[in-house]
């Protein structure tokens, strides 16, 4: 028989060899658990805006409902003012004659039931009258002398209206300045 003879680079060879399956298998491993969490993250992610697309979806959904009427609403508002401008201009005589008196009436409750309506659609008017003037409510459109105080609002020139949280139409106001002040350009 033969004596194989073995030299140091065939030893080291040989256990070379005898490692590296345990090295690749390590290596392949680590590198399968990487992948592993880097998906794991993608899909965290992807459920997150998924969550994010879902809520926005629910959001604009609900806003259609609440808003949906708001172009009617803001051409409802004319046929408000004109209303109210009728009743106004009806003189004390004829609100007391007879042959009027039902006309009168019919229009103060057409203006009760618009107001009415109004309401159930979370379309509200906005208080002017001695409140300060808020740029995002009201709408000043001259400065007058007044006792009260500067940037409070004397007169309403026509009423603004509010549908649910959302500005349907500002409030065109008069506002106080003092007496001794020099009128100023609002709108300049």
């Amino acid at each position: 028989m033969t004596e194989e003879t073995t030299t140091p680079d065939a030893d080291l060879r040989d256990e070379t060899a005898a490692a590296a399956p345990e090295v690749a298998e390590h290596d392949d491993a680590t590198a399968l658990r990487a992948e592993i969490e880097d998906l794991k993250k993608q899909i965290l992610y992807a459920q997150a805006e998924a969550q994010n697309v879902r809520r926005r979806l629910e959001k604009d959904a609900t806003d259609a409902r609440a808003y949906a009427a708001t172009g009617f609403a803001r051409d409802m508002l004319s046929v408000a003012d004109n209303l109210a401008r009728a009743l106004a201009a009806i003189p004390a005589e004829l609100r007391e004659g007879e042959s009027t008196k039902g006309l009168v009436t019919g229009i103060e409750m057409t203006g009760k039931e618009l107001d009415n309506v109004f309401q159930r659609n979370g379309i509200t008017r906005i208080e002017a009258i001695g409140a300060k003037l808020d740029p995002n409510r009201h709408q000043a459109m001259i400065e007058m002398p007044s006792d009260q105080a500067p940037g409070t609002i004397v007169q309403e020139m026509q009423a603004g209206y509010m549908i649910k949280d959302r500005l349907l139409r500002p409030a065109m106001v008069a506002v106080a300045r003092a007496p001794d002040q020099p009128r100023v350009d609002r709108e300049a």
